[in-house]
């Protein structure tokens, strides 16, 4: 079976149960705390020399890291990776988004906030992180726009370029950054919700 090594906190953790659930892929979670350096022990960083989660297993034995290279990766060939090589190319370009302008700020300041509770500690780099947080969620809120009429991030179907953007988004008042001024970010999340197969972060057993 498929073994997914992951820390349950992780928001990109979170993609892989989240996208491996609603295809119906069966697989074991392997708990990971990287606050205890369970990700740098000889034996773990054998499996990812980077020592980092999420990390996958195949049935092969091959192991596969990084997590929307692993979003891409099981979503070849099923209804949450288009066909057309534009909107493939779009679904790529939301996921470096997240990557470069999402990511860094918002999963960071979730991380020193509600994972290490140290938000005194780093509240000179958090407040920098403020602005290109919410620079990017406004980039989204643009998007999604009602009179874009964008139901999802491409072809307006959902894909994993939605799980990608989701993970962290869903969950970032836990890092200091307010959805209230985002209504078409929280009508984004509640259709996410919706969708069959749906679990949530907390969700113990997939």
């Amino acid at each position: 079976m498929l073994k997914l090594y992951e820390m349950a906190d992780s928001g990109n953790c979170y993609k892989i149960r989240l996208l491996l659930t609603q295809l119906q892929i069966p697989f074991e979670r392997i708990p990971i705390d990287i606050t205890q350096g369970q990700s740098r022990t000889v034996d773990f960083l054998a499996k990812n020399p980077n020592g980092r989660v999420p990390t996958v297993e195949l049935e092969s034995g091959e192991f596969l890291a990084e997590s929307n290279a692993i979003l891409y990766y099981f979503s070849q060939g099923t209804r949450l990776f288009p066909r057309d090589p534009w909107e493939q190319a779009q679904i790529m370009q939301w996921m470096f988004f997240e990557q470069y302008s999402h990511e860094p700020f918002i999963a960071t300041s979730r991380y020193w906030i509600s994972i290490l509770g140290k938000a005194e500690e780093y509240r000179e780099q958090l407040e920098h992180k403020q602005e290109p947080g919410y620079a990017a969620l406004k980039v989204m809120e643009h998007h999604l726009n009602s009179s874009l009429n964008n139901q999802f991030f491409v072809g307006n179907c959902y894909s994993i370029a939605d799980i990608c953007l989701f993970a962290y988004t869903h969950v970032a008042h836990e890092g200091g950054f307010e959805l209230r001024g985002f209504p078409a970010i929280q009508a984004w999340i509640q259709r996410i919700n919706a969708q069959p197969g749906y679990i949530s972060m907390a969700q113990k057993d997939s």
